[in-house]
């Protein structure tokens, strides 16, 4: 690496992007996404919208909880 860089002929903002959607990676442990990949078999679907559908499950249960 240089000790010094120029960025006198930068532009400020050039790569920025408004309301951009980034999605990130989610881990799964091995014996949770082995239970989720099996619904995901059963129900002929992909692991995400099982996911999904757990997470929003798990949502309006604390909701309820919450209240």
């Amino acid at each position: 690496m240089r000790k010094e860089y120029d960025f006198s002929k930068g532009e400020k903002g050039k790569f920025f992007k408004d309301n951009i959607v980034i999605n990130y990676p989610v881990y799964l442990e091995p014996e949770n996404l082995k239970f989720i990949q099996d619904i995901a078999d059963k129900s002929k679907t992909d692991i995400s919208r099982i996911v999904n559908e757990l997470i929003e499950n798990n949502i309006k249960l604390a909701k309820v909880l919450k209240s």
